[in-house]
């Protein structure tokens, strides 16, 4: 490598110092530690074995391609953050409305109360146990063999039963095998709020759950 561009990276290590205008001061600070390391790297090189152009050549495709990839996180970021204000959007759209979440409660509105279930495979019968504050079985439904997907199922309250405090669990069969699929709850939407990268739904139960968790809504 000759001294005169050895000189050349000199200049340009000097200009690129300047470029704060036109990047980002991390990106000119990583430009610029770059500059000087390959500059003294050069001038402090073996005279009998002086470094070659493809050299240097691979070296400033390094560095250019960690300041894009600095460049797309940033991007990425941007994107997200928008993302968060888009599905704040959709989600201002669910408060008042019913929607399906992971949970065993169930509420008792105009004398009847829906819950529901979900199955990864079929199975041979599913057996519902309604239960009080206190766990105690208070009902027992039977709903017979079921497909994969997600189920729901009504239940009526019958005289003197309990009607605050209710959940329930789910029991499956198949072959002789006996599973407890995750339960499903409906529950109304009072608010939507952000978190950091992700939208929170405020429910009319008390819970809070992830904009994510919402399994279907009505």
């Amino acid at each position: 490598m000759t001294t005169a561009v050895v000189n050349n990276l000199s200049n340009a290590y000097a200009a690129d110092s300047g470029l704060g205008a036109t990047a980002s001061k991390e990106d000119a600070n990583a430009a610029d530690r770059f500059l000087k390391l390959l500059v003294t790297q050069m001038q402090n090189q073996d005279p009998l074995n002086p470094m070659d152009n493809a050299q240097v050549t691979s070296q400033m495709a390094q560095i250019n391609t960690v300041n894009g990839i600095e460049k797309l996180n940033t991007t990425v970021k941007s994107l997200s953050g928008q993302f968060v204000q888009m599905q704040a959007l959709q989600g201002a759209a669910l408060v008042g409305r019913e929607v399906v979440v992971a949970g065993n409660q169930l509420s008792v509105k105009d004398g009847a109360a829906q819950g529901g279930f979900e199955l990864a495979s079929p199975v041979d019968s599913v057996e519902v146990e309604v239960l009080s504050a206190s766990g105690q079985v208070v009902d027992t439904l039977k709903l017979g063999a079921q497909p994969t997907g997600m189920h729901s199922f009504n239940w009526a309250p019958g005289k003197d039963m309990p009607t605050n405090g209710l959940s329930f669990r789910v029991k499956a069969l198949t072959g002789g095998l006996q599973s407890s699929p995750p339960p499903l709850m409906r529950a109304s939407v009072e608010a939507v709020s952000t978190s950091g990268n992700s939208l929170q739904i405020e429910l009319g139960n008390g819970k809070t759950v992830p904009y994510s968790d919402i399994k279907a809504f009505s």
